[in-house]
């Protein structure tokens, strides 16, 4: 099985779990950009998925994330960061937006994120903000 979507839009961090007292219980909670944002991943995973079961077999990631050129960069430098010569290293860090990418397919794509087991991440600047996720099934099978 590979799969191949797009989620439109700026990557999204994965943030930290936020906690608020309620009487005298203390209650976690998603904070909302990052829930949206996983929805937003549970959309375009679901729509790539066709119907097709969550894979069981060891996975293979691949993604790139194209972030947003910043408003106040002169027309040259958006030319040199669409032309792959400035890179992306602001915020949002890659690792974070990765974990949101893989919680959000975790039943739809595969199972469970632990079946990914090998990742490639690239960030980079683009016009249009998006994510490409390519997942494609590894020999073997799942321990």
């Amino acid at each position: 099985m590979n799969v191949v979507f797009v989620i439109p839009g700026q990557p999204v961090a994965k943030g930290r779990p936020k906690f608020s007292r309620r009487g005298k219980a203390v209650v976690a909670y998603t904070p909302a950009k990052t829930a949206s944002y996983e929805n937003l991943v549970k959309l375009a995973a679901t729509a790539a998925m066709a119907g097709a079961t969550p894979s069981a077999a060891p996975i293979d990631l691949t993604i790139i994330l194209a972030l947003q050129i910043p408003a106040s960069w002169s027309n040259k430098r958006r030319a040199l960061a669409v032309a792959g010569t400035i890179c992306a290293t602001k915020k949002p860090d890659a690792d974070n937006v990765l974990k949101g990418i893989k919680d959000g397919c975790n039943g739809i794509v595969w199972r469970d994120d632990a079946q990914v087991v090998s990742i490639s991440l690239q960030k980079l600047y683009s016009e249009t903000p998006h994510a490409n996720v390519v997942v494609r099934e590894m020999p073997g099978e799942a321990a």
